[in-house]
C-alpha cells in the first residue's frame, strides 16, 4: 500500500501543528521545517480546512492551528478523505478495468484483505498516538 504525497503531506501538516499546540503556525514555516514545496502544501492545508481538522487565521499573527483535539483525529478518517482511492490493482477500478482473468484471479480477494488489515491498523490510532505534544 502506497499513500499519495497528499496524503503523507496532510499527515506532516497535522503532526506538525499537533507539536505546536500554543502556536499560530504559517505554511511557509512549516514548507521550511520539512523542506516540501510550499504552493503543494496550500492546497494540502486548504482541504484540511475545508475538513474541518484545521483552522486559519489571516493577517498578522494568523497562521494555522489544530481545530480538533489530537486525540480526536483518526489516522484511517483522515487516510480515507484523503485518499482517492484504494485500487492496488487494476480490477479494483471496475470503470477501468479490462484485465483478463478478473473472474478467475483469487489474488484480488487477498489484496482485498490486504488494504482492510491496512486501515484497521490505522484505525488504531490518531494524531495523538503519532504525535510528540
Amino acid at each position: 500500500m502506497r499513500l499519495t504525497q497528499f496524503s503523507d503531506y496532510s499527515l506532516r501538516l497535522l503532526v506538525y501543528l499537533a507539536e505546536r499546540p500554543d502556536e499560530c503556525c504559517t505554511i511557509g514555516d512549516i514548507a521550511a521545517w520539512y523542506g516540501i514545496s510550499k504552493p503543494h502544501l496550500v492546497k494540502v492545508a486548504h482541504n484540511l480546512v475545508t475538513l474541518g481538522y484545521v483552522k486559519s487565521a489571516r493577517g498578522k499573527g494568523g497562521g494555522l492551528r489544530l481545530a480538533l483535539p489530537p486525540a480526536e483525529i483518526n489516522i484511517a478518517a483522515l487516510i480515507k478523505r484523503t485518499e482517492p482511492d484504494f485500487h492496488t490493482v487494476e480490477c479494483f477500478d471496475t470503470a477501468h478495468n479490462t484485465c483478463r482473468i478478473v473472474r478467475s484471479c483469487r489474488l484480488k480477494h487477498v489484496l482485498h484483505d490486504a488494504t482492510r488489515g491496512f486501515l484497521a491498523a490505522l484505525e488504531r490510532h490518531t494524531l495523538a498516538t503519532i504525535s510528540t505534544p
